[in-house]
């Protein structure tokens, strides 16, 4: 027995540890790298990829821009441009809302936005008529009805449609609150 151990040239306590075969190496870190590089393509999808977005988005608000800049264009209201009216500003208002079990207040300050100068100064004679048209209107909301953003929109919609009922000659183009208080 003595012989047969010396001639495999191996000690006879030792455990023969099986050779790893290199095809698994290989096929293991094949697939490693492909997990690694496909990981790397989805983040910088998932996380990269609103570069191509935001430059598309960048180009839609650029055509806005454009279309509004175009007098008369299909960009923004018929008979508005582009170029600021002059502003003219009303005193503030406080007025009692129109809820019956409760009693609520609005404190509300306007500034108008005109076509001109001239309009400028037709409302500047007419002052007690748009403050009056404007009270007479805002006493009667209610609550539910200027809370809302949507209800805001349309109170702003309405004083420049009454003002421009006061006026010879529409020259309001919008109405803009610049305080807005519900109480």
């Amino acid at each position: 027995m003595a012989d047969a151990a010396e001639t495999d040239g191996k000690t006879p306590g030792a455990a023969i540890a099986p050779p790893f075969p290199i095809k698994l190496l290989i096929i293991v870190s094949v697939v490693a790298l492909l997990f690694g590089v496909g990981g790397a393509v989805v983040a910088v999808k998932f996380f990269g990829g609103s570069d191509k977005h935001t430059e598309q988005a960048d180009e839609h608000k650029a055509e806005t821009v454009v279309k509004a800049d175009v007098p008369g264009g299909a960009g923004g209201k018929q008979g508005q441009t582009a170029v600021p009216g002059v502003m003219f500003d009303l005193d503030p208002f406080i007025v009692n809302l129109a809820d019956v079990p409760d009693v609520r207040y609005l404190k509300l300050t306007v500034k108008l936005e005109v076509d001109n100068d001239a309009v400028s100064a037709d409302l500047s004679a007419r002052v007690p008529q748009v403050r009056d048209a404007i009270l007479v209107l805002l006493s009667s909301k209610d609550v539910n009805a200027v809370r809302t953003t949507q209800g805001k929109f349309q109170l702003r919609d309405e004083i420049t449609q009454r003002i421009n009922g006061l006026l010879p000659k529409p020259g309001v183009r919008s109405a803009y609150f610049t305080d807005f208080v519900v109480q």
